[in-house]
């Protein structure tokens, strides 16, 4: 991979070279509005039917202009202090980069890195990347460091602008109990590669199949569910968690028994 960008990272009076890496990507199909007749693109523009033309006013700025607004274009990462993970909400995180060392500032990354560990930590501070500013956070992350841009403040939408909120209803303890239990019986270990975009896939297959010139036949829309009072789902979603539970176990229960049994058998002569 190459660099997406090189830098310093400051705490203190530490500074050591930095490089930034990607650390992920958009696996999105992209689609374009075209006109059925010819095909060609179609463009969104607001036009007034009175006037008879497209509606638009722009504001030009000069370079010399940008230039002039103060901007801390040093290419350093500066951290401002170290918070807990969890004071952070998932919410305000944006894109991750890894960060690995630059030529020379191996033992400086080591020693920051191990530090977050240890005390279970995670720095925070501002860059500018591409004459943008960003909150960010810098977290340990396998043998490397992660930094997360972080969304401003006001970059978050308040929730009092939602008409719906505040939920006030009453909740049975019989219904809270079994949402407890639904819960706790769905518990996992959190395995991100068990998660396959199939929808996607489904997508792609579709392109490829038309793009071959082969006749592609809409899939059934499924039935819809029959309705059912609350109580009732919590309850078939329990034994349904738990069914599946006592299946998986009793599969890694006799799994090695098959193993044991297999080793048994002599081979024929």
């Amino acid at each position: 991979m190459r660099p997406y960008w090189r830098g310093h990272i400051s705490f203190g009076l530490v500074t050591f070279p930095v490089k930034l890496y990607t650390a992920t990507e958009e696996k999105d199909v992209r689609f374009r509005l075209l006109h059925s007749e010819c095909l060609n693109p179609i463009k969104n523009q607001r036009y007034c039917p009175f006037h008879e033309r497209v509606k638009g006013k722009f504001v030009t700025v000069t370079d010399e202009e940008l230039e002039r607004i103060p901007l801390d274009a040093n290419h350093s990462v500066n951290i401002a202090g170290f918070v807990e993970l969890p004071e952070i909400d998932p919410l305000y995180y944006e894109h991750s980069y890894y960060v690995a060392p630059d030529e020379g500032g191996s033992k400086a990354f080591v020693l920051l890195r191990d530090a977050l560990k240890e005390v279970n930590r995670v720095a925070v501070g501002q860059v500018v990347i591409r004459e943008k500013e960003y909150p960010v956070a810098l977290r340990p992350y396998e043998g490397a460091m992660v930094m997360a841009t972080l969304h401003y403040a006001d970059e978050v939408r308040a929730l009092s602008g939602l008409e719906e909120l505040p939920v006030e209803v009453k909740v049975h303890p019989n219904e809270r109990k079994m949402a407890l239990q639904l819960v706790e019986n769905l518990a996992m270990e959190f395995q991100i590669a068990e998660f396959k975009d199939e929808y996607r896939e489904k997508v792609l297959e579709l392109i490829k199949a038309k793009a071959e010139g082969q006749a592609v036949e809409a899939p059934k829309a499924a039935a819809p569910g029959k309705v059912i009072d609350l109580m009732e789902a919590l309850r078939r979603s329990v034994e349904m968690a738990q069914g599946g539970r006592k299946a998986a176990a009793a599969g890694r229960a006799s799994a090695p028994r098959r193993a044991a049994a297999g080793g048994m058998h002599e081979r024929p002569k």
